[in-house]
C-alpha cells in the first residue's frame, strides 16, 4: 500500500496543530453554530435552530474566503482543511436540515425517509464534489448543499401563515425538492467576492429577525 502525499509529514504534525489555524477554526464555529441548532431543534426552539444553521452556512463561507487570503499555507494545511470542511459539511447541511425535518415533524416515522433522503444525497454530493471539484472555477454540478439551508431560513419565516401540519408537509416536500436539486446534472453558480458582503447582510438581518420572534415568544 502505498503512502498518502502528506502521510510521512502528518506523522510529524501533531492533530492539535491543525486546529490552531485560522480557517479550521472559522470551520469549528460552523460545526458548533450546526450542532447548537441540531440541539434547539430537538427542543422544538425552531427559530434558535435557524439562527445557528444560518451561522453554520456564514462559517462555511468564511472560512474558505480566509484560506484565499492567507499567504504561506502550507499544502498540508489546504489538504486538511479541505477534508475538515467536507466532513462539517455533511453535519451542517446533511444532519442538521434532516433533525429540523424530524423534529418538526414530531419525530413522526412518516418523515424518517425524508430525513434519510437529505443526509444521503449530502454524503453522496460531497463526495461526489471531493472527487470531481467544481466544473470550473465559479461553476458546480447540482444545487450546493449550503444553499439549501440560505432557502430553508427565508422560507421558515412564514412559518406562522400556516398550521404546523401544513407547514410540515410544505417542508418535507421543500427538502426532498431541494435533495434533488443537489444531484441534478444541472449548472449552478458558486457565489464567491461580494456575495460574501451579502450573505453577511442576510445572515445578520435573519438573526434579527428570528431573535425577535424568540423575544416575542418568552
Amino acid at each position: 500500500m502505498k503512502d498518502s502525499p502528506y502521510q510521512q509529514q502528518s506523522h510529524q504534525t501533531r492533530m492539535l496543530t491543525f486546529a490552531g489555524d485560522l480557517p479550521n477554526i472559522c470551520s469549528l464555529a460552523g460545526l458548533l453554530c450546526a450542532l447548537l441548532a441540531i440541539y434547539y431543534a430537538v427542543l422544538g426552539n425552531f427559530p434558535a435552530a435557524i439562527i445557528g444553521m444560518i451561522w453554520a452556512v456564514f462559517f462555511d463561507w468564511g472560512d474558505g474566503n480566509i484560506a484565499r487570503r492567507m499567504k504561506g499555507r502550507t499544502d498540508e494545511y489546504r489538504a486538511f482543511g479541505a477534508q475538515l470542511d467536507s466532513l462539517i459539511d455533511i453535519v451542517s447541511f446533511g444532519i442538521c436540515p434532516a433533525v429540523l425535518l424530524l423534529s418538526y415533524g414530531k419525530f413522526s416515522p412518516w418523515f424518517l425517509p425524508g430525513a434519510f433522503v437529505i443526509v444521503a444525497v449530502s454524503a453522496i454530493r460531497l463526495s461526489y464534489f471531493n472527487i470531481f471539484g467544481l466544473i470550473d472555477d465559479s461553476t458546480y454540478m447540482g444545487l450546493a448543499l449550503d444553499n439549501n439551508v440560505i432557502i430553508l431560513a427565508f422560507v421558515f419565516l412564514f412559518e406562522g401563515i400556516f398550521s404546523r401540519t401544513i407547514f410540515s408537509v410544505m417542508l418535507y416536500i421543500m427538502c426532498i425538492c431541494l435533495a434533488a436539486l443537489n444531484v441534478a446534472p444541472i449548472r449552478t453558480p458558486k457565489f464567491t467576492g461580494r456575495w460574501f458582503y451579502v450573505l453577511t447582510v442576510y445572515t445578520l438581518v435573519l438573526t434579527v429577525i428570528y431573535g425577535w420572534i424568540l423575544w416575542s415568544r418568552f
